[in-house]
């Protein structure tokens, strides 16, 4: 698992944000985590594909004196997220950062980590739930992520008992030195919804994927305790 050599370095309109030791990129804090969610072997048998590669981004950042669009739930720590279309349901687990600074990713194929620096599913902003595609020669949770599509939901149960439900508007695939890191972390005017896993073709050399596949949604209904 690469998760990057990256410090922070600030906080700016609800962005945690860090930039590249070397000097090269600058990424958010959770971007960090795009280059390690994969295994140091491919799964069988094959990578996560996105539905979509091109297009503009699915929410502009708000700006000051907008109103939010939709409903908005207050902040609670996911516990659990399922994706019944590809008859996943996993347990969440909070990913912060590591002591030299780096983003911590899930320990095993199965739990899904929820980036705590960035807003809880449901609340304003856009929350970031990371899996892997593979893990210790196991599939991951987010194996098929890429193949989810616009409409498809995705069900959050939080620790408050309320269930935020999401439905997806767009799906991306992009070479991870070029992430969208405005588009996925910037601040958007409703609950929004990122998850991240590796995708594309499998590099035999570095023993990584060398794309990451990017599922954007928007909070669509609520269930209270």
């Amino acid at each position: 698992m690469d998760t990057g050599n990256v410090q922070p370095v600030g906080h700016r309109r609800g962005r945690f944000t860090l930039a590249a030791v070397a000097g090269i990129l600058t990424l958010t804090a959770a971007a960090t985590v795009t280059a390690a969610l994969t295994g140091r072997e491919p799964p069988s048998p094959r990578p996560a594909t996105a539905a979509s590669s091109t297009g503009t981004a699915p929410e502009q950042p708000s700006r000051p004196g907008d109103l939010t669009s939709g409903p908005l739930m207050a902040s609670s720590p996911p516990v659990r997220v399922s994706i019944p279309s590809l008859k996943v349901a996993a347990s969440t687990v909070p990913l912060g950062l590591q002591a030299n600074g780096a983003m911590q990713v899930p320990d095993s194929a199965i739990d899904v980590g929820w980036f705590t620096k960035a807003p809880a599913p449901g609340a304003l902003g856009p929350a970031v739930l990371a899996g892997h595609v593979s893990w210790k020669g196991k599939r991951g949770s987010f194996f098929d992520l890429g193949r989810l599509g616009a409409g498809d939901g995705i069900t959050v149960l939080r620790e408050d008992g309320s269930t935020a439900m999401f439905t997806v508007t767009e799906v991306q695939q992009h070479p991870k030195d070029r992430f969208p890191t405005e588009q996925v972390y910037g601040p958007t005017d409703h609950a929004a919804l990122r998850l991240i896993t590796c995708g594309g073709e499998f590099d035999e050399v570095t023993q990584h994927y060398r794309d990451n596949v990017v599922v954007y949604a928007r909070l669509a209904h609520t269930h209270p305790a």
